[in-house]
């Protein structure tokens, strides 16, 4: 449980200045006032046990920020080449872990990319690492005005849905292409494992991304309504929640054999990425898998997605002799270097 927090009143904002002329002009004619909207409160400093310590090699700056995702603060790390900013802005590649991982875990990537010379920018899904959680009023709620309680809450953390992490991909790219330094015009995504499906799902619903590399990507979560046992279990589970009767997991649960998370089984059933690789336009697509995949079938994951993909820019890679997990360690000069030459060619326009 948190301590009792209380949040600022919201604060209106009139939308006059932001209506077009001839729509300002009409309300006017017509005798009707402006309408106006709830602006947020200014996002908090970072608290001390959410700030990570950490200093990047030379030649490269780093610098924590803070992005809201469906109003929860997510922890951000961004790495820029240390030398000054392109006129247009730099070429931006986005990261984030799989099942259970975290922003710390790419540091290495994202220096040799800032050193490639891309703007890099690793975050953390709500509830995992340094990020804020979702919170859920417990007991003791005083409403005290229109938008304001007092109360308290508890922090989800450390469960895995599908859905709330490919929201937290939009708009953390939403955050991106409107930061100063960031050539919009030049995105691309990164994901590995778990987050290998969801940069397709975020490619697929945004054509700002211009490029993607997903590595030993799972693409398929039909599983869970593969069976009765699998599908009554997803089903009423979800109605014990809309009831109350069920709470989400415990932290960091391992249910699935050795991965760090329990899943919420009702949202992975509506996640498929492996429909969306049929949606991408216009984006060039590398799929990088291990020879030895130990978790799923290749041929049943990420050859299916790669087959899906309509744009003729796409490409798929074997790293030889590793299995899932060695794409971390053995494998993980050749799985950045692959990276960095299909960011070059398709984001720079350079020929690897």
């Amino acid at each position: 449980m948190h301590p009792r927090r209380s949040l600022p009143a919201p604060r209106l904002q009139s939308l006059q200045s932001c209506l077009p002329a001839w729509t300002a002009l009409l309300l006017a004619l017509l005798g009707l006032p402006a309408p106006s909207i709830a602006q947020a409160p200014p996002i908090a400093a970072l608290s001390a046990d959410r700030v990570a310590s950490y200093t990047p090699p030379r030649g490269v700056r780093m610098r924590q920020v803070a992005i809201l995702s469906d109003g929860v603060r997510l922890h951000a790390e961004v790495f820029d080449p240390d030398s000054p900013v392109p006129a247009s802005g730099w070429p931006t590649v986005i990261q984030a872990h799989g099942w259970g991982g975290t922003a710390a875990g790419f540091r290495q990537d994202g220096v040799a990319l800032a050193r490639a010379g891309y703007r890099v920018i690793n975050f953390d899904y709500r509830g995992w690492g340094l990020s804020d959680g979702r919170l859920v009023l417990r007991s003791g709620a005083v409403r005290e005005g229109e938008r304001r309680w007092r109360a308290e809450v508890e922090e989800l953390r450390g469960y895995v849905d599908p859905l709330e992490q490919v929201a937290d991909w939009l708009n953390v790219l939403h955050w991106s292409a409107s930061e100063a330094g960031v050539d919009a015009s030049r995105i691309g995504l990164r994901g590995s494992s778990y987050s290998g499906g969801h940069v397709i799902a975020v490619a697929a619903r945004d054509p700002r991304v211009k490029a993607v590399v997903s590595q030993v990507a799972g693409f398929r979560s039909d599983w869970v309504m593969g069976n009765a046992v699998t599908r009554h279990r997803s089903w009423n589970e979800a109605a014990a929640r809309t009831r109350g009767e069920l709470g989400y997991p415990e932290p960091r649960a391992r249910v699935l054999g050795n991965l760090i998370g329990a899943p919420i089984y009702d949202k992975l059933a509506q996640y498929a990425p492996l429909v969306d690789a049929a949606r991408l336009q216009n984006c060039a697509t590398l799929f990088i898998v291990a020879e030895r995949e130990e978790l799923f079938s290749n041929d049943e994951h990420a050859r299916l997605a790669f087959e899906a993909v309509r744009d003729a820019r796409k490409k798929y890679s074997v790293i030889p002799g590793i299995d899932h997990y060695g794409v971390y360690r053995q494998g993980r000069e050749t799985a950045i270097t692959l990276a960095i030459d299909w960011f070059d060619q398709h984001l720079k326009g350079a020929t690897p």
